[in-house]
């Protein structure tokens, strides 16, 4: 028997998704000996993912949060990266199933250990037709889409009297971090950056209204955050419009009920996404392979050190996975920010390097809980860190802070806080370009505003 060369001796690991917490299990392998990675993401870059609702308000380009993947691993010779989308997951053969541009459209990347940090999407509850209408920020390309629809939408007030109302309203749905974020967003590109730049719309006149099922904004956040938040918004002019349920979703506006059952119409042209998330369709595709657990929100039950059930050489983490308890087999739904999965990749990176080493771990992931934040406008904020809750200004810059230090590469961190020094202090915003993205959904059907029925003869 020939003997194996070196590269056919080194741990294969393949790598899917390349968001937080691919990332960090990339970065972390990519310097063990012995070890070869493969990263696999259907995008070609990294995206952080916190401040993308900041490009589709204007506030930051795409390029200020979004690195190129093989930049980032240029220096790392034993890390791969490959553009593509998972089709299959061959458990048996080792073997992953990934469309790319080769002659069969197919390619099969092999792997002794696969780790799978595909994370979440928002989820529209059923009603997938709102997709289309109402959409979410999550992404890059969707938010570049809502940036053209938000400008576009004070374009097409300036020339169109008669649906003014409709195009200077905005509609946020979903009182988390993100939905918040976004209603202050919008509200202070209303109000601070637009004003003197039309000659028939008083920008600062739009109505925002962020639409929320619980009783709160940010439920998740401890008292009294969620008060100091609403107090926030609202003198930025965001509506707060709390106890309501959005229960369909159109061209032309949304319609609303209440706890009493009690139906009212908001007319819109922007509707934005923030409210629920379900994980990656990538969860239930390796569920299935593997005859693995999945939840309602599509999330797979993996063991107390990551691992799939029955499955000790494949890992999945971040937002796609529920962590079962090592001794009450009880499931644990860890909260869906960046430092879960950033935590659970190194963690996942430690425990692979183990094995490749030859050597036996026993540690078992413990989320350490660093704290919440979250912005709401210029010098509005709300944070809990360390035990301590405070707002205003202080949280504002612990926001910065640590957004800035989590940024990828030295070259976005300069470019973002010299966006955001500018945007401070001339409350401008340099990124308000509409180009092709910006696709506004027609309105097949328009109701007549004096008699609210439909058009004839259609």
């Amino acid at each position: 028997m020939s003997a194996q060369s070196p590269r056919e001796a080194e741990q294969k690991v393949v790598v899917v998704g390349g968001g937080f917490g691919g990332l960090q299990a990339v970065k972390q392998l990519g310097r063990r000996p012995g070890v070869r990675v493969t990263l696999v993401d259907r995008h070609n870059y990294h995206l952080f993912q916190p401040l993308s609702y900041q490009v589709a308000t204007g506030a930051l380009a795409a390029g200020d949060i979004a690195v190129p993947l093989r930049h980032i691993f240029k220096s790392q010779k034993r890390v791969e990266v490959v553009m593509g989308e998972v089709a299959a997951f061959d458990l048996e053969r080792h073997q992953l199933l990934v469309k790319a541009d080769v002659p069969d459209g197919m390619l099969k990347i092999p792997y002794d250990t696969l780790i799978v940090a595909a994370g979440s999407d928002y989820s529209y509850f059923g009603h997938e037709k709102w997709r289309a209408v109402a959409l979410e920020v999550k992404s890059l390309d969707s938010a570049l889409e809502v940036r053209g629809r938000i400008l576009h939408a004070f374009e097409a007030a300036e020339v169109d009297p008669s649906n003014q109302e409709s195009w200077l309203t905005f509609v946020v749905v979903g009182a988390g971090p993100t939905g918040v974020e976004m209603a202050g967003q919008i509200a202070e590109l209303a109000r601070d950056t637009l004003p003197g730049e039309f000659r028939h719309i008083d920008p600062g006149a739009a109505s925002v209204l962020l639409i929320e099922t619980a009783d709160r904004v940010l439920g998740a956040f401890p008292a009294p955050l969620p008060r100091r938040a609403a107090g926030a918004l609202k003198r930025l002019g965001v509506t707060l419009m709390l106890g309501q349920t959005v229960v369909d979703v159109r061209a032309d506006g949304v319609e609303l009920e209440d706890r009493a059952g009690t139906r009212s119409h908001v007319r819109t042209r922007t509707v934005v996404w923030a409210a629920g998330v379900e994980a990656s369709p990538l969860a239930k595709m390796l569920g299935e392979a593997s005859g693995g657990e999945v939840d309602r929100s599509g999330r797979l039950a993996v063991e107390a050190d990551l691992t799939l059930p029955g499955h000790p050489e494949v890992l999945a983490l971040g937002d796609m996975v529920r962590v079962l308890d090592s001794d009450t087999r009880q499931a644990v739904t860890y909260p869906g920010l960046a430092p879960v999965a950033m935590q659970q990749g190194r963690y996942a990176a430690r425990l692979v390097a183990s094995r490749a080493a030859g050597k036996q771990s026993s540690e078992l992931f413990r989320y350490r809980d660093k704290g919440t934040l979250a912005t709401i406008g210029r010098s509005r904020a709300v944070a809990d860190v360390g035990g301590l809750r405070f707002s205003g200004f202080l949280a504002w810059a612990a926001w910065l802070v640590v957004h800035i230090f989590y940024l990828i590469g030295f070259e976005s961190r300069l470019v973002v806080i010299v966006r955001w020094a500018y945007s401070y202090l001339t409350r401008g915003r340099g990124s308000r370009l509409i180009t092709d993205a910006a696709q506004i959904p027609p309105v097949p059907e328009l109701r007549d505003s004096a008699s609210g029925t439909q058009p004839q003869g259609s």
